[in-house]
């Protein structure tokens, strides 16, 4: 069991603590809006064709995802900040530390999808089983998405229970006055959480580690290939898988920092405004923000509305 309280503010916390959320209300913007463009642009291609592609699909519940947990953060922040005696009522705690998990959980499972999907369209094996997972991807995909919403669901029920007790010190008191506050103090079970925690993300995290590491090294081959069989100058599809591997690259980095922060951050094993838990918060935030950005730059799609947003955001003072 580990225990942890709100620790006596300074002035000088104070400073540190509106700079910190001052940066992860920027990153909270930009994520909610990244992440509110995906998904628009994806809700406008299912309504208008009635259809959406496998990709497009996994990018709307992704966006939708990250949305609800930016939306989430910024909540907790606010409450945790201006409201305490609510935030630590056993319920609400419980209730925001469950869908966090659960928020998390759903953005962990459709970013391990969109990476195994990338993998079983990309990727270059002559494996019978391979190849006939790669014709079926697009009608099992729904369904995926569906059963890893509801596996999620199910894991943050059974968190909500038996993680965190919640206790209040009404009789510190308060320097040079009479009077005293409220100080509230989380028990974690620490033991409860790990297993619950990994059992939660555990299969989605090895498949995106698995299905990142075979997608490099398939495009890392292909490339090698390719060069050598290269006429002297840089083939257009040469740059798109370099510019693939520095992608999946970058995605397995944002995935694996982001399980550790939320795992850290979900025990409660630091005070709520000691350093490190900050920046776990500034991590999980800035994971969903700076993948969305790259999905943006990487999707042809996505890139060519965002330069017709770009384009129209620019011509309107002149109308």
């Amino acid at each position: 069991m580990i225990e942890t309280c709100n620790p006596p503010e300074s002035k000088l916390s104070l400073f540190w603590i509106a700079l910190i959320c001052t940066i992860i209300g920027t990153e909270c913007i930009i994520s909610i809006f990244a992440n509110g463009f995906i998904a628009a642009i994806n809700a406008a291609e299912w309504i208008q064709n009635k259809a959406v592609f496998t990709s497009g699909r996994i990018l709307f519940f992704l966006s939708v995802s990250r949305l609800a947990f930016q939306s989430l953060m910024v909540l907790e922040l606010t409450f945790s900040s201006t409201s305490p005696s609510f935030y630590y009522e056993d319920v609400v705690y419980d209730i925001f530390k469950a869908s966090f998990m659960f928020l998390n959980s759903c953005s962990l499972w459709f970013a391990a999808w969109l990476n195994f999907f990338y993998f079983v369209k990309i990727a270059d094996f002559s494996y019978p089983l391979f190849l006939k997972l790669k014709w079926r991807i697009s009608g099992l995909m729904p369904w995926l998405l569906y059963l890893s919403t509801f596996i999620s669901l199910g894991n943050s029920v059974l968190f909500s229970n038996n993680i965190y007790t919640v206790y209040c010190n009404n009789s510190l008191p308060i320097p040079f006055s009479n009077s005293t506050e409220k100080k509230y103090f989380t028990e974690t079970n620490v033991i409860n959480l790990l297993l619950l925690y990994y059992l939660g993300i555990l299969i989605p995290l090895i498949m995106f580690i698995l299905a990142a590491t075979l997608l490099i090294i398939s495009l890392k081959r292909h490339t090698l290939h390719m060069e050598s069989n290269a006429t002297g100058y840089r083939d257009p599809s040469m740059e798109a898988h370099l510019g693939a591997i520095k992608a999946t690259s970058y995605f397995l980095i944002f995935y694996l920092f982001n399980a550790v922060a939320l795992f850290l951050y979900m025990s409660n094993i630091f005070d709520i405004n000691n350093f490190w838990n900050i920046l776990c918060k500034i991590i999980m935030v800035a994971y969903p923000a700076g993948h969305s950005i790259l999905l943006i730059q990487d999707n042809r799609g996505l890139r060519r509305a965002w330069k017709r947003l770009q384009l129209r955001v620019h011509l309107y003072p002149k109308d």
